[in-house]
């Protein structure tokens, strides 16, 4: 029975909350919060400006104009492969083919690819491409992995003929 007696001595005094224990208690909780919330406001806008287009008054205005350049695209039927290998390097290869609608190589063409960045517009990266063949269009470009938008855009003599935009993964 010398354990009853042991538990019997042990100070069980209550620990009381008064106003001020309490006051203070919400006053460090509700700081904490403040605290990381500040930090976090700050560090979503030093990273992203908030912008998807730099005027969207002029966005709005080439909208008729964007739309009559796509019923032309469609119109036009090509068909555009584009595929990104990983070479031995670690460099991405891009390589592009480009056919008219009866499935021949199309010539004479410029082309300009862009890979962008989804959340942040000052990682995008322009890639050097050259035709090595009729239709058939080649570049490297030291990409790291994630999600990245190709954009490519096709034009003849100054004229913009063909424009797309497909998500691409890389790992």
């Amino acid at each position: 029975m010398t354990g009853r007696y042991a538990l019997d001595a042990v100070d069980t005094q209550e620990r009381r909350w008064t106003g001020w224990t309490v006051l203070l208690t919400l006053l460090g909780f509700f700081g904490v919060v403040f605290a990381i919330n500040g930090i976090m406001i700050f560090a979503a806008v030093s990273t992203m400006r908030g912008l998807d287009t730099d005027s969207a008054y002029q966005a709005g205005r080439m909208f008729e104009r964007d739309v009559a350049m796509a019923k032309a695209q469609d119109a036009r039927q090509w068909q555009v492969d584009a595929k990104v290998a990983a070479a031995p390097d670690g460099v991405r290869r891009l390589d592009v083919v480009v056919r008219d609608a009866s499935g021949r190589p199309l010539g004479g063409l410029t082309l300009s690819a862009v890979f962008e960045r989804p959340t942040d517009r000052r990682l995008d990266h322009a890639v050097a491409v050259a035709e090595g063949s009729p239709g058939s269009f080649h570049g490297n470009a030291e990409l790291s992995a994630g999600q990245w938008d190709l954009v490519i855009e096709l034009s003849r003599q100054g004229e913009q003929m063909f424009r797309s935009r497909n998500r691409v993964v890389l790992k």
